[in-house]
């Protein structure tokens, strides 16, 4: 880089084509910004010299009854962090958005901060002395990550995260599977026993998992409502679910998304949502009914979508978040339990980082986000 980068506006197609090269989130395609209806969106390209080389889907929240916005880069840009430092990907974003009135700005680099493989999360939970998993020493750390948040630091950036572990926005800590150059009996292999034994349960008792179509959405639906009824969360409205179907599909295709059944004599028990970006694939949903749980649906159409995956030479199966936590007396260990099951690792990424464009509704906001 002989020059500093410049930012710009560019077109949905180059957009998508940086994202999909680098197998980026699809919370940074084009397609994500029509499913945000909510918010607006722009696409940001990152020049160096004639050279894209970065881009990102920013999405703007205006405050009611004034011109300013807040700016949010959900997982994004999408740029080697190895190759440009972050204050000159920074400086060129925040000096275009102070044009666009921004008044905050919100991002979350993908930028892997540290790693832990499944057999030490494993020891470290039976163990019994790590409450987290900032408790136990990762297995890979990345000076690009510390580059990355020193950078943001200097810059008068500040982290935000939650005590639950999953971020503002975007959880911090997600686990992966990955499949680059395994075979599937590897994969397989890597379970542990108890998965294993469920996913030949879920077979024996005749679960059987099959795509769905735009058509089973409303089955698919129903069992989330279920889900959040039972795990207390607000379930989105089915509308929110068409949408995606059809702005992600329009945009790339039947395999951008997919959507997962698993049945018993032809009741819908587990429903999943899949996408794809390049050689990445994210479980992006998931709902369950809390009957037939005995016969491990959920396990079932976890390993038809990691299959799936593995088929379509995709490098890593993403099971998205997990907290930090790892006290087996927490409610929410069970999420981190289930996924270590499938003998992946944890990865803890730079977070979210706030930049205030205008100090006094910055801090307004902040104070309404703490106590929503």
């Amino acid at each position: 880089m002989n020059q500093p980068l410049v930012v710009r506006p560019i077109t949905t197609d180059e957009h998508l084509a940086v994202v999909t090269d680098a197998s980026g989130s699809f919370l940074q395609t084009p397609g994500w910004g029509a499913v945000k209806i909510d918010w607006t969106h722009e696409s940001l390209g990152w020049f160096d010299g004639v050279d894209l080389v970065g881009a990102a889907l920013v999405l703007y929240r205006s405050l009611p009854r004034t011109s300013r916005a807040l700016a949010y880069l959900p997982e994004g840009p999408v740029i080697d962090w190895d190759r440009y430092p972050a204050a000159t990907v920074t400086a060129p974003l925040l000096e275009h958005l102070r044009r666009r009135r921004a008044f905050s700005v919100k991002m979350g680099p993908p930028v892997v901060a540290r790693r832990w493989e499944a057999r030490t999360l494993k020891d470290a939970i039976a163990a019994g002395n790590a409450q987290k998993l900032s408790d136990v020493p990762a297995d890979s750390t990345s000076t690009t990550a510390d580059a990355v948040v020193s950078a943001l630091q200097a810059q008068g950036w500040t982290r935000q995260s939650s005590g639950a572990g999953f971020g503002d926005f975007q959880p911090r800590y997600v686990f992966q599977v990955p499949l680059a150059d395994r075979t599937l009996d590897e994969v397989f292999s890597g379970f542990n026993q108890l998965w294993r034994r469920n996913i030949r349960k879920a077979q024996k008792s005749g679960v059987e998992v099959a795509l769905g179509a735009a058509c089973d959405l409303p089955a698919f639906h129903e069992v989330y409502v279920e889900t959040a009824r039972r795990d207390g969360f607000t379930p989105r409205p089915l509308s929110y679910f068409e949408r995606m179907w059809k702005e992600m599909r329009a945009e790339a295709g039947p395999d951008r998304i997919r959507l997962y059944l698993a049945r018993h004599e032809g009741r819908v028990l587990a429903a999943t949502t899949w996408v794809k970006v390049g050689t990445h694939v994210w479980y992006s949903y998931g709902a369950s009914t809390n009957e037939g749980r005995e016969l491990r649906p959920s396990n079932a159409i976890q390993w038809k979508m990691i299959e799936d995956a593995h088929a379509a030479g995709a490098s890593v199966y993403d099971l998205r978040g997990i907290t930090e936590t790892l006290d087996s007396s927490d409610p929410l260990f069970g999420l981190i339990q289930f996924k270590v099951g499938t003998g992946g690792e944890a990865a803890e990424y730079v977070g979210e980082w706030d930049y205030p464009l205008n100090a006094l509704l910055h801090k307004a906001f902040t104070y309404y986000m703490e106590r929503r």
